[in-house]
């Protein structure tokens, strides 16, 4: 962790960003962490003493997958940022890594610079666009992980679940490369299905990480996908997210096949949109 000659003080409160209105919240349970909401929906959990402390439980087994990949930095695109929790844990935990990450809301990030020291994660780039728009202008093998965690007012944002974009992910990484993709999803888990499909058709090896609970549709949750054009380490991220505070199943394999076996891939022709969290304004998603 990069020392800082000043101590960062953020300010608790609100302040008024492109897709609503973020909140600071300090933790007084755990000295110099702060919880990020927009709109009262959750973005991220930042410790600025500890940037390895992952407060959520679906960004720990994101984390859980990265290390279990062989040892050393990495290249990382970062698709959605807010705090940028990973980022942070990865410039600690894979020091020499390169990092650049794609958000939209550039007063989000501009008050993530100022509050909550962005500035002082090495090797980390940010720049105000787009998901879709931001990958189209990577080079092709260029990054060696890509994670995807982007959402708008509480649903995944349009177009980052389907195969024409997911082949453009494909392109960016490098043959040894993983994606990832964080997924929020409720009873039935129809999105997360044809999400699977789709990355199946574009990557040979998958493997989804979810609660017990979620994967058996008794409540809205996250859910984990990670994928590769090489055999990803099935069983270390099945024992590492088995030997969680809040255990996680893997499914992998055939199991992953069936899960996904009666879902159609998504298009940008034929789109699904996400479900929201419950209790979103917006109300239930339209298919």
């Amino acid at each position: 962790m990069s020392k800082r000659q000043k101590p960062v003080r953020p300010t608790p409160g609100e302040y008024p960003v492109r897709f609503g209105t973020a909140e600071l919240i300090a933790d007084a349970d755990r000295r110099d962490s702060w919880l990020l909401s927009v709109d009262g929906i959750a973005q991220s959990y930042v410790d600025l003493s500890d940037p390895t402390h992952l407060e959520f439980e679906y960004v720990r087994r994101i984390a859980d997958v990265v290390d279990s990949l062989p040892a050393g930095p990495l290249d990382a695109l970062h698709l959605g940022g807010a705090g940028c929790t990973l980022p942070r844990y990865l410039a600690a935990t894979r020091p020499g890594s390169r990092q650049l990450v794609f958000d939209a809301d550039g007063e989000l990030i501009e008050l993530v610079r100022e509050q909550l020291d962005l500035r002082s994660v090495p090797g980390l780039r940010v720049r105000i666009t787009d998901a879709r728009a931001g990958v189209v202008t990577r080079r092709d093998d260029s990054a060696d992980i890509v994670v995807a965690d982007v959402f708008e007012r509480g649903t995944l944002a349009g177009g980052i679940a389907t195969r024409e974009f997911t082949t453009d992910v494909a392109r960016v990484l490098r043959p040894s490369g993983t994606y990832l993709m964080n997924i929020a999803d409720g009873p039935g888990l129809f999105f997360s299905r044809r999400v699977t499909a789709t990355i199946a058709e574009l990557f040979p090896h998958a493997l989804l990480l979810a609660e017990p609970g979620v994967l058996r549709g008794r409540r809205f949750g996250n859910v984990v996908l990670a994928a590769s054009a090489n055999e990803l380490p099935v069983e270390a991220v099945a024992a590492r997210a088995a030997s969680a505070a809040f255990p996680a199943r893997c499914v992998a394999g055939v199991d992953l096949e069936n899960f996904a076996a009666r879902a159609k891939p998504l298009t940008d022709e034929s789109p699904m949109m996400a479900p929201p969290l419950p209790g979103d304004p917006l109300g239930p998603s339209k298919n």
